[in-house]
């Protein structure tokens, strides 16, 4: 711990317990019900109004921690099955707005059916269905987004073959005229089908974005038990890169999102040569793995169960006591001397204060350790610093890739705002 005395910097806060652990019904009164309103995480693409009934439902069943996840995904079947036949309608009579609305609205009540990650079989079911939804509705799109799978040349046995991204560029990028590409990290609930959410606002400013998970997460081809495996991972998307003609090779940013920082830290310090710059939000390096801080997560700021759900990430199942006893000496960035290398990338650590899932100590730490970073704290707030270190972040990678453009216009496009019924 980086606070005086031996303790987190929020030592004060762990014992206490957030009341949307509770119930559903008070996880959406107290945490869920303004971001649906405004459409934002973890309601990327999703209408309030949609989710309304399902609340409804699950208050009547009583559904609360610890859950049930075949139960709690089923509620929302139906709902998102009516919107996808609204989206199919839309298709059939040409109307590519409304039908794309339709099965992005969807993909929203997918998500959070499957949300934090598809431990069983109807979750994973749900992952399925919302994947080729979230396609289909990006697909419609003026500038449709596209799925590709690269080649996993590095891969080791028992790793995937392909490593799928999304990916969009701007038009006019070309060899002649490359442009710059943000790599979106995605973290522990948000998968490329969320965090695709980013990519039209950064066309609009002439950068392509490339969205990936990481290893235990989504369709990721890593081993997540292996602490090595994003090293290949990354390799074997760093050399697709390569070869592309439309991307300019000394203007790539990785910009991670929450658990994805640990491994853009990693990143930054496995591959310094072949990135412009690497953005870590809300991320840790080596105390989100003590016993004494997992101990504590799963009734603080995290929407579900934050150390059994980290637990599966990394490989270990339902295993949490052997999480909480193996993860730090294997996965710790200070034991396995990431952090003290000489060489790294240029790394820009953000975060808020008060963060309840990833210490604010672990961002210190890195500090204190290796080659000189960036830092930017966001005081009085919660994970991630948000939506102050939104601002931060995009006026400092306009900067690093020489663009004028404006954060709060590019933010605008972040909201989902839906227009029919």
């Amino acid at each position: 711990m980086a606070a005086p005395g031996g303790q987190f910097f929020i030592q004060s806060k762990l014992k206490k317990h957030a009341p949307h652990h509770e119930s559903f019904k008070q996880l959406w009164e107290t945490k869920w019900k303004q971001p649906a309103n405004m459409g934002v995480y973890p309601f990327m693409f999703g209408a309030a109004k949609d989710f309304e009934p399902i609340v409804e439902e699950m208050t009547k069943k009583g559904l609360k921690e610890p859950y049930d996840w075949d139960a709690y995904a089923e509620v929302f079947v139906p709902f998102a099955e009516e919107l996808v036949s609204k989206a199919e309608e839309a298709e059939k009579a040409g109307d590519k707005e409304k039908a794309s609305e339709y099965f992005l609205r969807a993909s929203a009540v997918y998500r959070i059916s499957r949300f934090p990650a598809p431990r069983s079989a109807k979750q994973r079911e749900a992952w399925e269905k919302g994947k080729v939804v979230t396609l289909k509705g990006l697909g419609l799109r003026e500038h449709p987004v596209q799925e590709i799978k690269v080649p996993h040349k590095h891969a080791i046995e028992g790793e995937g073959s392909e490593i799928p991204i999304y990916h969009l560029m701007p038009e006019g990028a070309s060899k002649e005229n490359p442009a710059p590409v943000v790599w979106i990290m995605t973290g522990l609930d948000g998968y490329r089908t969320e965090l695709a959410v980013w990519m039209e606002g950064w066309r609009q400013n002439g950068v392509g974005t490339i969205v990936v998970e990481i290893p235990g997460t989504g369709d990721s081809p890593a081993k997540p038990t292996d602490p090595k495996s994003p090293d290949r991972e990354w390799s074997s998307l760093l050399d697709w890169i390569a070869t592309q003609d439309g991307i300019d090779q000394k203007k790539i940013c990785v910009w991670a999102f929450s658990t994805g920082g640990f491994y853009a830290i990693r990143l930054a310090h496995t591959h310094p040569d072949r990135l412009a710059g690497v953005v870590a939000l809300g991320g840790g390096t080596h105390h989100m793995f003590d016993p004494e801080w997992l101990s504590e997560v799963n009734h603080l700021e995290y929407p579900f169960d934050l150390a059994t759900t980290l637990c599966y990430k990394f490989g270990y199942g339902t295993d949490i006591d052997a999480f909480k006893k193996e993860a730090s000496d294997k996965f710790s960035l200070l034991k396995d001397g990431t952090l003290d290398k000489p060489e790294c990338a240029r790394l820009f650590l953000v975060n808020g204060t008060e963060d309840e899932i990833f210490p604010i100590d672990d961002y210190y730490l890195a500090l204190q350790h290796g080659a000189p970073k960036e830092a930017r704290f966001v005081p009085g707030i919660k994970h991630m610093g948000e939506p102050e270190s939104f601002f931060i972040i995009l006026k400092w990678i306009y900067k690093l890739f020489g663009i004028q453009a404006n954060p709060g216009k590019q933010m605008s496009t972040i909201p989902f705002k839906p227009k029919f019924p």
